[in-house]
């Protein structure tokens, strides 16, 4: 009966990957083939121990010999405890975030909720025994009305349903955007650093104060964005603040540009 039924489901419903091209068979709200899901894998390797950066073998340590950091945390302490990320910003998994993101595609988010809570298990052992809130970065309310949506609310709402009950609680307006700022893409870091500053606010300190935070994005560049929120957040008073991601730009990879077709070969030696 189920072949019968995806039988039936690709005749009347006919419908490619959005990823692949492959003709999909199975009934899914999610028009992505598993053979592209599956090669969505997580970041293997060490990466350093604060921003998730992917370490080039035995790199430099902290000054107590233990978890190893990457140039940059070196020179300049981050402003968040640890960011963790699933998987590497490139290949299916970048298309899959461009599907949620630009093409509405919204079933995309149960699916990168999922990555997203792996990246969220990372750092369970670490955090308190108080309830963790969980922060989404906001979009400017122009682009919230563009859009139609946050991408990072949907994805960790969907993230919060495979992590332990009452661990977390989701507070998506505390964070505001309070101005709306030019895309990141192609600036240097410096001017990613002055576009982002003052672009958001606390909207209420008595909510933040003396808690951990969990920050959540879908996807980590330079980290300049969560950067600039962590330090808005540990002013109001925030104990700590965590960073998760479903995916990161990692060292030998260029930022993705639009939303560029990548060809099923590329995915393949990405995944």
């Amino acid at each position: 009966m189920s072949g019968i039924a995806q039988g039936l489901f690709a005749t009347l419903f006919p419908s490619d990957c959005r990823l692949c091209g492959t003709p999909l068979v199975n009934i899914s709200r999610l028009p992505v083939c598993e053979d592209c899901l599956a090669a969505m894998k997580p970041i293997a390797g060490e990466v350093c121990s604060l921003c998730g950066e992917r370490m080039p073998g035995a790199y430099a340590l902290s000054q107590d010999g233990s978890n190893p950091r990457c140039g940059l945390c070196r020179r300049v302490e981050p402003p968040f405890t640890r960011a963790v990320a699933y998987g590497s910003y490139d290949g299916g998994l970048r298309e899959l975030i461009h599907l949620l993101k630009y093409a509405q595609v919204t079933p995309a988010a149960t699916m990168l909720g999922g990555m997203l809570a792996r990246a969220m298990a990372a750092i369970e052992p670490s955090l308190g025994a108080a309830e963790v809130l969980v922060i989404p970065v906001p979009l400017h309310g122009s682009k919230l009305r563009q859009r139609g949506f946050n991408q990072s609310e949907l994805v960790v709402r969907a993230a919060l349903k495979f992590r332990p009950a009452g661990r977390y609680v989701l507070r998506p307006q505390v964070l505001k955007r309070s101005r709306l700022t030019q895309s990141q893409t192609g600036l240097t870091r410096h001017q990613r650093r002055e576009n982002i500053r003052g672009a958001f606010a606390v909207k209420d300190g008595s909510q933040v104060a003396g808690r951990e935070i969990l920050l959540v994005d879908d996807v980590f560049t330079t980290g300049t964005t969560v950067s600039e929120c962590a330090r808005v957040l540990r002013r109001a008073g925030a104990s700590k603040v965590w960073v998760a991601t479903v995916a990161r730009t990692l060292k030998g990879e260029p930022e993705a540009i639009g939303t560029a077709r990548v060809e099923p070969q590329a995915m393949a030696v990405a995944g």
